[in-house]
């Protein structure tokens, strides 16, 4: 080896996160290994599909196993990385961590499932899924464009509260779904303007009026709630106004996948727009270009003619507006009425996923996705698993959060001049 390749290996920096994730998910492959005992029914069958799929009941404990054995693989190759400092591309770490990742989700639905009464039902969950994940979606949307221009946006929360809220009542009012999806994003862009006006304008620190405001959002929607919208129920929080399900033709009847993602409301879709539209004006666009600016270095973009304090401020009312309608999904966008504080930390999970998408939209997206997944397999395992308690199971989302946010973050860097007020 030459004396260049071996000092390129010596900056390569020793992390022992993923090892030691790999080595705990390896041991608790194991474990359900152990104790995968029996048959196990896999249905791949959605009630939308107008053709039916047979169920698959198959012996889990080998499948477990081949999971296990491609585990330990990936873990003994990152050990060996880590020992050796090697340099290993960032697209060979995310097959790595999706092959664990998936391994170990499949082992415990395989473990939770084999010698039950119930069925693993894949592709119900995964329309779960996305069911779950769309207000964290619009939720992390809203975070990477406020923080992306130098505002942070703690109030997508109450931006989710206010949105179901508008949204069921402009919705029953109008007797018409669709009114509460312009009543929505306006009414998270309201809270924005709030956030906006205190932060930008009068240099609050951005967390404490975003935390402010999600207590206000609460506050105000649990006190309507409790007077107005009770006194009507008929006229101003009633589910018979709900966003109907467009079903795509043709790609809808795809197995598996056409009833998880091609049969679903305009919400859902507005959403498939929203992130790509986002991934590419933010890095492709002069509108984009100028909003990072102002988060990373205000002062050079107040130089070259960028009015600063407008462009935060309407970024910030805009990324609010996201976060309003992902919270008519709760009402509207789900055919529930509204109750207090439906919201139910939402927003935080929305944040957390914001950070570990290290604040890019698509990667904001697919970490929504896996908070969204690990909520919708814990409302599948009581089914599979009645004897698992139901407080183990309703901890699942939270404990996926700190451990992904907490172990997979790295070195991410939010832009360089969120919560610092600019002033002249």
């Amino acid at each position: 080896m030459s004396t260049v390749e071996k000092d390129a290996q010596v900056l390569v920096k020793r992390s022992w996160k993923l090892p030691v994730v790999y080595v705990a998910a390896s041991i608790l492959l194991l474990v359900f290994g152990v104790s995968t005992h029996g048959d196990v029914t896999i249905r791949l069958n959605d009630k939308s599909q107008s053709y039916s799929i047979p169920d698959i009941v198959t012996s889990g404990a080998p499948i477990v196993w081949v999971l296990v054995a491609l585990t330990i693989l990936v873990t003994a190759c990152e050990l060996i990385v880590a020992v050796r400092r090697i340099d290993v591309p960032s697209w060979a770490r995310a097959v790595g961590m999706s092959v664990v990742g998936v391994s170990t989700i499949l082992g415990f639905l395989l473990y939770a499932g084999s010698d039950s009464a119930g069925a693993v039902t894949l592709t119900s969950t995964l329309v779960s899924t996305v069911a779950i994940s769309t207000p964290l979606i619009f939720g992390a949307l809203s975070g990477v464009i406020s923080e992306r221009v130098g505002v942070v946006n703690i109030a997508i929360e109450g931006d989710l509260l206010v949105g179901a809220f508008a949204g069921i009542m402009a919705a029953s009012y109008f007797q018409t779904a669709y009114a509460g999806l312009v009543a929505a994003p306006l009414a998270g862009a309201l809270l924005g303007a709030l956030l906006a006006l205190f932060s930008v304008k009068y240099g609050v620190d951005q967390i404490i009026i975003g935390v402010v405001l999600n207590v206000l959002a609460l506050g105000l929607t649990t006190f309507l709630y409790g007077t107005i919208m009770k006194d009507a129920q008929d006229v101003l929080n009633t589910n018979r106004y709900s966003l109907p399900d467009l079903p795509i033709p043709g790609l809808v009847e795809i197995p598996v996948i056409g009833p998880v993602l091609f049969d679903q409301s305009i919400l859902v879709y507005i959403m498939y727009a929203a992130v790509i539209a986002l991934s590419f004006f933010l890095f492709r666009s002069r509108w984009g270009l100028r909003l990072r600016a102002c988060g990373e270095h205000p002062r050079a973009a107040d130089t070259v003619g960028i009015n600063v304090g407008r462009t935060r401020t309407a970024n910030t009312i805009l990324g609010s507006a996201f976060a309003g309608l992902g919270g008519a999904f709760f009402t509207i966008g789900s055919g529930l009425a509204f109750t207090d504080n439906i919201s139910a930390g939402n927003g935080y999970i929305a944040l957390a996923a914001m950070i570990l998408g290290k604040w890019n939209p698509v990667g904001a997206m697919s970490a929504a996705v896996m908070f969204g997944f690990a909520q919708a397999m814990a409302r599948m395992l009581p089914n599979i698993e009645p004897s698992i308690p139901a407080n183990l199971i309703s901890m699942i989302p939270y404990v996926v959060t700190i451990i992904a946010v907490a172990g997979f973050v790295g070195k991410s860097r939010a832009p360089a001049a969120e919560n610092i007020p600019y002033v002249k």
